[in-house]
């Protein structure tokens, strides 16, 4: 059976974030991953992100903007 369990390894030790349920003992394997930062972007859409001459317009990006639920009878003009 294999499990994986997200830990941090640091000064030669690896730390587990949690403990594996009914291990006692067993082999391990350990796979290093690079440390980046998650890419955070500040739209949802963007300029070119599709693919071909399907690119993405400024229409695009306004259809995209909420503008209200005009349902839920909240005032959103302000």
């Amino acid at each position: 059976m294999l499990q994986s369990i997200e830990g941090i390894y640091k000064d030669g030790k690896v730390e587990l974030a949690e403990l594996p349920p009914d291990v006692l003992e067993s082999r391990v394997i350990v796979t290093f991953l690079e440390l980046k930062n998650p890419l955070q972007y500040s739209q949802i859409m963007t300029f070119g992100m599709f693919s071909g001459e399907n690119q993405s317009t400024e229409d695009d990006l306004g259809i995209a903007e909420f503008h209200g639920d005009r349902e839920d009878y909240l005032d959103w003009s302000k």
